[in-house]
């Protein structure tokens, strides 16, 4: 695809934008999760519900898509010696472990990217920070290896050493909430700020779309025979980034790592005559991913290189020889079975934005989501214009706004 005025390189965020009155934004959630409102874009058209009468509103023979991510406590105030805090924001991986679950059940020491908080105060040495890990007392050690732009790593080491990082981070750390919320995290946030159906520690923010599944909504969903699968895409900080680039190109796309079974593969590709639904832009992201992963893999008959399991955040707009989505999944299965493995690990930083052509996609359960932002431009990828149809209707009938807030089920 050549750059024109349909490609998403050239696409300024500052169309995309809204007023957000900051009334708006949800900065507690509601008592129950799934009595949030939803609202119900369907062809064009547009409808009040509540979250609690999903199972009604789906299309026939709908498979749901979930995203199984748990949010990591990866905000750690550490003490200088002298008694300042510095805060230390836990990104990915370096050493000895770049994969988010083996870093995870790293014991002793490991290496993390980290943003600093206060850190033109700390200059040299170590900082610590006393925590309670299984009743007894723990201390978590930090030491910063190397200053980069915007970001250090930080080698942290802990005692007791047989304890695992998660551990670690369970006892140390605190919720990243987002920092439009401008608050400390509660005993409240550790319950909300989770899906029901969180299994894979990793994330450092919610796939917010699932915050409003309760138990009672997934067993009607289950009892009236909606499908459903989980995929892992644990969603980085990059998330909360916003786009300062004049034009797209310039924004650069955080990778995020994906894993999915080889059963959830299989189920994806008895299903693609069939409504196809993901909970959230994360589980979206993962579904077309899987696509493009696949699809290179058809392509490519000698077998995989490193790059193969990546996908690049421009690689959707580049000119391709298409290959069919059933090719593309079967392919991905014949490597998982090459290589013994159950399960597909990959990355991706893919940007999905007006100009995208959807595979696996026929619907979204989805937030509201920031002015100008990445978000935003996937749904309007998915339904066009019609956002600002939607965002204003939403901002007309009184909807909470961002990752406590309301929900959309958007069916094109």
């Amino acid at each position: 695809m050549s750059a024109s005025a349909t490609d998403p390189r050239q696409l300024s965020i500052h169309d995309f934008t809204y007023q957000l009155p900051p009334e708006r934004i949800a900065a507690e959630p509601l008592p129950q999760r799934d009595q949030s409102k939803l609202l119900v874009y369907q062809g064009g058209a547009i409808r009040d519900q509540r979250f609690t009468e999903l199972p009604g509103l789906l299309p026939a023979g709908a498979l749901l898509v979930f995203n199984d991510t748990k949010v990591v406590r990866a905000r750690l105030f550490a003490q200088k010696p002298t008694g300042g805090v510095v805060e230390l924001f836990c990104l990915e991986p370096v050493a000895p472990h770049r994969a988010i679950e083996p870093a995870m059940q790293q014991t002793e020491s490991c290496v993390w990217k980290c943003l600093v908080g206060n850190g033109k105060r700390w200059k040299s040495g170590p900082v610590t920070l006393e925590f309670t890990a299984a009743g007894q007392p723990a201390t978590l050690t930090a030491e910063r290896q190397e200053q980069g732009e915007g970001y250090a790593l930080i080698r942290f080491s802990w005692t007791p050493a047989h304890l695992p990082f998660a551990e670690v981070l369970r006892g140390a750390g605190h919720l990243p909430l987002p920092p439009y919320l401008n608050r400390a995290d509660t005993d409240v946030d550790a319950v909300r700020y989770q899906t029901v159906y969180a299994a894979q520690e990793g994330a450092v923010a919610a796939p917010t779309a699932g915050l409003h599944f309760s138990e009672d909504v997934l067993a009607r969903l289950a009892a009236q025979g909606t499908e459903s699968v989980r995929v892992t895409l644990h969603v980085g900080a990059g998330t909360f980034q916003p786009v300062k680039a004049e034009r797209m190109d310039g924004h650069p796309m955080h990778g995020e790592p994906i894993s999915v079974t080889r059963e959830a593969l299989e189920q994806l590709l008895s299903h693609l005559l069939r409504p196809i639904v993901p909970v959230g832009t994360t589980s979206l992201r993962t579904l077309e991913s899987l696509y493009w992963l696949g699809a290179r893999l058809a392509r490519q008959p000698t077998g995989p290189t490193a790059d193969t399991l990546h996908v690049g955040q421009w690689e959707p707009y580049e000119p391709g020889e298409e290959v069919p989505v059933a090719d593309a999944l079967r392919a991905l299965l014949a490597h998982l079975q090459a290589s013994g493995s159950p399960e597909l690990h990959a990355t991706t930083q893919l940007l999905i934005a007006p100009g995208y052509r959807f595979r696996l996609t026929q619907g979204l359960i989805t937030n509201f989501h920031q002015p100008e932002s990445t978000l935003l431009l996937l749904v309007s990828a998915l339904i066009g214009d019609d956002w600002q149809r939607v965002y204003e209707h939403a901002l007309a009938h009184n909807y909470r706004f961002l990752s406590y807030g309301d929900s959309s089920l958007l069916l094109p």
